[in-house]
């Protein structure tokens, strides 16, 4: 059959009508040739009666919308993977030992047929594969190692795989934890655990802990999680730099229990990024001396956050608000309040005031009283300088005057009527995930779905397209599709507007008192006001802060026009500085405005970039950042062999953990799968005949031929 296991042949319409009309056409075809002028003879006739019916009977075939079905079977021969650990920790500590094991293991499965070696595959930062004839040449030199590519891999991977063997140390250096994804596969893994499982006798640093927002002249503590096994109540000194600064030494007993947190108390001087490191001196009798040290990047900013809050008048609303703001430290408070006509409560420079903040608190501003020069230059702030603003509605709020700020307001104002009415706040859409109103309680909805009502006016007020809606209303408990808090984010302009007034009352809530919803509400809009690192229309990132010598370096770009529309044809160039030295590369676009590219750092030390992107000769932005190269060396941080993680990841999966001493047991079993693992595809293809040109043009040369033939035999 063709090589075909199966040929179905099917009509739009029901067969049996193809074949009443296939005879009455074929005799149709016979009585058209019955008797012709002039007579011709036998042969010729039988001629154009073939063509004719031929033809007729050909248009009724793609009337009928004919589709071909052909069914093939393929048998898909099952496959052993085998992947090989070539990162570093396998050549450090016995690594003489380790190689020698893993080069013994590929012998033996060798030997016994199991593996197709163009299978082979080593793996560490990414998956390489590796001919028979280089086994003898692996490097072991990877700077990371990364179980998850393995699988992320596989699952892409349209063979009949029957089992799955990883040969390695365990030691996860890069990536995600795979044992989910690999249990998901439904493939059994067997893994073979080299190296040594005992624990030896160090202190290490597991982690530094930092505050994401550290600001200038102002002190913030870093706690340092330090393990130690065989050292208790020894004393050990800590050693803590700032970009290779000593800040301070402290010595510290041991913990018995094996691990404890040390606290430093760090005050930087400056802004910008940091590189911190802490340094344990080592002892006598340690193992292991690559895990004494750990580097840390943090963003420190050049100063406080200055917040301006303009009022139209005094209210409890600005009392409240200003009260949670002054109890910051990182925030620097001022205010401008309009107690009556042409009168303020401060007298303080209103000019100065507005031009050195970097977020203004609008609160019932501007109100009918509100003088022309101060909604001026306040419109002037948020239109021409990019203010960020959190804008509250009272009842002395003037809509016809905030009118004036239409144009940036994440609402639009529409019939303005008085008066107001009580509502509650409703978290959906974006407010369930949105940084503004939620943290890590898991309650927040409900606990923000039951605060205490305040009051929201009549006045039509309509959230704009490119607005997120984080609050709607309920009113008696009925929800209404209408807005209440609203963020927007176009371009480099934030802002943040609740359409009610009293929301003083959320922070007397009654329930839930370790979540101050109030508190939260105006402190996190104040940070996400401030993202200044979201507003570059060129953002240039590493994936990584801390690289092993001789590491790739990898770059990512993210490139924006005024109106942050991704583009795609920038040229972008990083100049890349480590003390004398200077390197530069090019950033390739990758669609949608996204960028990468690569450099290898042979150098050991801090190194600094600065990008930029040019479109059309102009530069549409800059960028730039720091990480370093060889002070710590992830993959020598730990070298003793993860034999727990190995026999999770087989026993999840259905397979089994062996080590060096009796992994031949796995040969049989192996084979056993592969046996048993024998599948069948079945392709199917549908040819749509009736769509199929070559038919038709088949119909004109039936036709063709008959006119020629009537024609030469003088018939009409």
């Amino acid at each position: 059959m063709f090589g075909f296991d199966k040929i179905n042949l099917t009509f739009s319409f029901n067969g049996i009508y193809f074949f009443i009309g296939l005879i009455l056409l074929a005799l149709y075809s016979f009585y058209v040739y019955k008797y012709t002028i002039p007579a011709i003879s036998p042969a010729l006739k039988a001629v154009l009666v073939s063509l004719r019916a031929a033809a007729v009977i050909l248009l009724l075939f793609l009337i009928f919308e004919p589709i071909l079905t052909l069914t093939k079977k393929h048998v898909i021969e099952p496959e052993n993977l085998l992947f090989i650990d070539n990162s570093k920790s396998i050549a450090a500590d016995n690594g003489a030992k380790k190689i020698a094991d893993i080069k013994d293991a590929l012998s033996a499965f060798n030997s016994n047929g199991i593996f197709d070696f163009s299978e082979l595959k080593l793996f560490g930062h990414n998956i390489t594969g590796v001919s028979k004839d280089s086994l003898g040449k692996m490097k072991f030199d990877e700077s990371s190692t990364n179980f998850s590519k393995i699988f992320s891999g596989i699952k892409k991977d349209e063979r009949n795989i029957s089992s799955i063997v990883i040969i390695s140390d365990g030691i996860i250096t890069e990536g995600s934890n795979p044992v989910y994804t690999a249990e998901k596969l439904g493939i059994p893994v067997f893994t073979i655990g080299v190296g040594d499982t005992t624990a030896k006798n160090d202190v290490d640093i597991r982690n530094i802990v930092n505050n994401e927002f550290v600001y200038a002249e102002n002190p913030t503590t870093i706690l340092v999680s330090v393990g130690n096994k065989g050292f208790a109540n020894q004393n050990a000194k800590i050693s803590f730099f700032e970009d290779n600064r000593l800040i301070e030494d402290k010595i510290v007993s041991l913990s018995a229990d094996g691990t404890q947190n040390v606290n430093f108390t760090y005050t930087p001087k400056v802004g910008g990024e940091k590189k911190i490191t802490f340094y344990i001196t080592p002892l006598k009798g340690e193992f292991n001396v690559n895990n004494n040290k750990r580097v840390a990047y943090i963003n420190v900013l050049k100063n406080k956050i200055k917040v301006l809050l303009v009022a139209g008048s005094p209210s409890s609303d600005l009392s409240f608000i200003k009260n949670t703001l002054d109890e910051d430290k990182n925030l620097t408070v001022s205010t401008i309040t309009q107690s009556a006509p042409g009168k303020f409560l401060e007298h303080n420079n209103r000019d100065k005031a507005i031009d050195s903040c970097q977020i203004m608190d609008l609160i019932g501003f501007p109100s009918s009283e509100t003088p022309a020069d101060l909604l001026h230059k306040v419109k002037d702030a948020i239109e021409n300088r990019n203010k960020a603003f959190f804008i509250v509605l009272s009842s002395s709020t003037d809509f016809n005057k905030l009118k004036e700020l239409q144009k940036d307001l994440p609402f639009t104002i529409g019939k303005i009527q008085n008066g107001f009415y009580e509502v509650q706040p409703e978290l959906k859409g974006d407010g369930i995930k949105s940084p503004i109103v939620q943290n890590e309680n898991p309650n927040a909805n409900a606990i923000w779905n039951n605060l205490p009502p305040i009051y929201k006016p009549n006045t039509e007020l309509i959230a704009k397209p490119e607005s997120q809606i984080l609050s709607s209303v309920r009113v008696n408990n009925v929800s209404i599709n209408t807005p209440l808090i609203l963020s927007k984010r176009l371009g480099s302009r934030r802002s943040i507007a609740v359409l009610g007034k009293d929301i003083w009352k959320w922070k007397l809530q009654t329930s839930q008192k370790d979540f101050e919803v109030f508190d939260r509400f105006v402190l996190n809009g104040v940070k996400w006001l401030n993202a200044k690192e979201n507003q570059k229309q060129l953002q240039i990132r590493t994936t990584k802060k801390i690289y092993a010598k001789n590491e790739q370096v990898e770059f990512n770009a993210q490139v924006y026009d005024e109106s942050f529309n991704p583009v795609s044809n920038a040229k972008i160039n990083v100049e890349i500085r480590t003390g004398n030295e200077k390197f530069n590369i090019g950033l390739n676009s990758a669609g949608d405005g996204l960028y990468d590219g690569s450099f290898q750092a042979t150098v050991s030390g801090d190194y600094s970039f600065n990008g930029t992107a040019l479109v059309d000769n102009k530069i549409l932005g800059t960028d730039a950042g720091r990480f370093n190269v060889g002070d710590v060396d992830i993959e020598l941080i730990n070298t003793r062999t993860d034999a727990e993680f190995l026999s999770l990841l087989a026993n999840q999966t259905k397979g089994r953990y062996y080590n060096v001493a009796n992994y031949k047991e796995l040969f049989d079993l192996l084979k056993k799968l592969r046996d048993e693992s024998s599948k069948e595809k079945i392709t199917v293809n549908e040819i749509n005949l009736w769509s199929n040109n070559w038919i038709m043009a088949l119909v004109i040369i039936l036709f063709g031929a008959e006119w020629f033939l009537r024609k030469r035999s003088g018939m009409l």
